[in-house]
């Protein structure tokens, strides 16, 4: 994170990024990776790290997104059961 002095207030400046962004970030650091374009967006759709929206754009913040990916955590859910009755979520 890039930090700023604000009336002697040490800021640290989130780096948001859009889906492209998240990419050409990546590939700059690792130009062999295997993320695609379309992960990063499942990601962002699903908000499975903090969106924040400007129109119809969605930043991310590409350290969180990196968090994301060391933290490992399994991108698949638990199928819906048939035949039972589930609560209603919304």
């Amino acid at each position: 994170m890039r930090c700023m002095r604000k009336g002697g207030l040490l800021m640290s400046l989130p780096r948001m990024r859009t889906a492209e962004g998240v990419l050409k970030e990546l590939r700059a650091a690792d130009p062999d990776t295997a993320v695609s374009l379309h992960f990063i967006r499942g990601i962002i759709a699903a908000e499975r790290i903090p969106v924040v929206s400007s129109g119809r754009r969605k930043f991310v913040d590409f350290d969180k997104f990196l968090d994301f990916l060391a933290s490992g955590e399994a991108t698949s859910q638990e199928p819906p059961k048939a035949g039972v009755i589930r609560r209603v979520q919304g």
